[in-house]
């Protein structure tokens, strides 16, 4: 079975720094793909950052500069640095994984959910 649990998230004041973890368990993370989603009130689920089987990443042009998707393959581990935050940062974040050495566009396509860490920042 696999599960991926996240973090605890937390409250910062803009221009502050968090960072994110996903520990992954029934599931090697450089086996697929793995991303970072996030979802504020009233809006749609926005993937943020993404990194494949190949550790090639890619990043929201609203996080690009900002945010740092990286993975540690002995902890079997996700992270997500986020710097510079932004008040419209805030949201609750969710790791997910599909297999596939590569990630696909489709946010249905993802299989397997984190339980979703809230992320808060003010201005």
């Amino acid at each position: 079975q696999v599960q991926l649990v996240e973090s605890e998230g937390g409250s910062v004041q803009a221009g502050g720094s968090l960072r994110l973890s996903c520990a992954a368990s029934g599931y090697t993370i450089s086996s697929g793909c793995m991303a970072w989603f996030r979802q504020a009130p009233g809006k749609e689920r926005e993937r943020v950052a993404q990194i494949n089987s190949y550790g090639s990443t890619t990043y929201a042009s609203t996080v690009k500069g900002r945010f740092t998707i990286t993975r540690d393959n002995a902890k079997n581990t996700l992270y997500l640095q986020m710097n510079s935050l932004k008040p419209e940062d805030a949201a609750m974040y969710y790791c997910a994984a599909h297999y596939a050495n590569y990630c696909y566009t489709s946010i249905q396509d993802f299989s397997f959910w984190g339980q979703g860490t809230q992320v808060t920042v003010s201005a």
